[in-house]
């Protein structure tokens, strides 16, 4: 049983500047409620409100401010450079992790399977891409989260208009070649796999409005996947997490194909905790309710 008292004062940072400020937000609501409901001293830090130095004021942080600054090691930086004990990766892992393209690279090192993707230029042949990857195909900017920005080229030409539309966001613009047995999830905790998730959007794939609008995606945890594919699952989870220099908690996104291949496709050190996210559904299948599952991540701050 963990003392909530060793805890302190805890800042659930959430909100901040980036495109994905309302998804913190809600993620905020739901984990300074579940840490109140078990006793611990929390409360609500939006950076977009309130100077971030105010940070020295609390004894440790639960950091679910998705996106730039919170995500990519800005928010460890100052953290770390404060003395403050947060949860989640620290700055070169959650810098890399943001960075779906260099986190690419470094999986490549390790042999792990990624899903086949070019990096799009101005000056990029966009017919010939087409061509290597078939249609339909994704487009999407390397350094953005909750799916803002990808998109599915489905008619031929299509790439070079879309391109110039990702420009906006953050990070290179990724072509990735569609697979498409079914998108799926693996939440680590304290270097634990939870039960993997498989994701059934309605829509043509799991874009921002499946994940956090829409009520008709379909979860399924346990997933369909085998006890050893299952098993792949996982230690392939753990090795992505590991090759980047992971602590704490981490939601690992799969794509298998048709002949059952699992590929790794991003990995989140900052998952969402809304009522639509995967982490607390996989905790919720081992019996973990969302109070418990934030009081867990919160307590491996203690040791870090």
């Amino acid at each position: 049983m963990i003392d909530v008292t060793k805890f302190g004062k805890v800042a659930v940072v959430c909100g901040g500047f980036s495109t994905e400020r309302e998804v913190s937000l809600n993620s905020g609501k739901a984990v300074l409620n579940a840490l109140l409901s078990k006793g611990v001293d929390a409360h609500q830090f939006d950076p977009k409100q309130t100077d971030i130095s105010k940070l020295r004021e609390f004894d440790r942080v639960f950091n679910v401010l998705h996106g730039t600054f919170g995500e990519d090691g800005g928010l460890q930086g100052v953290l770390d450079g404060f003395n403050i004990p947060y949860t989640g990766s620290g700055v070169l892992a959650s810098a890399i992790a943001m960075d779906k393209f260099r986190c690419r690279l470094i999986w490549q090192g390790f042999n792990l399977p990624n899903v086949p993707y070019v990096v799009l230029h101005d000056d990029s042949d966009f017919a010939a891409v087409e061509q290597q990857f078939g249609l339909p195909l994704f487009v999407k900017p390397a350094a953005e989260g909750s799916s803002v920005g990808v998109t599915m080229v489905e008619n031929a030409g299509d790439l070079a208009k879309i391109y110039p539309t990702l420009k906006q966001y953050h990070g290179a613009i990724l072509a990735e070649k569609a697979i498409t047995g079914g998108e799926y999830a693996c939440a680590l905790v304290g270097g634990e796999t939870l039960p993997s998730i498989r994701i059934i959007p309605t829509g043509k794939f799991y874009d921002y409005e499946a994940k956090y609008l829409r009520d008709d995606t379909t979860y399924q945890c346990p997933s369909d996947l085998t006890s050893e594919q299952e098993r792949e699952m996982g230690e392939l989870a753990k090795k992505a997490f590991d090759a980047l220099g992971g602590r704490g908690w981490a939601r690992v996104d799969f794509l298998k194909s048709d002949d059952g291949t699992l590929y790794l496709l991003e990995i989140n050190t900052v998952p969402g905790m809304t009522d639509h996210s995967l982490v607390p559904m996989a905790a919720q299948a081992r019996g973990v309710g969302l109070a418990d599952l934030c009081v867990q991540i919160l307590a491996q701050t203690l040791t870090a």
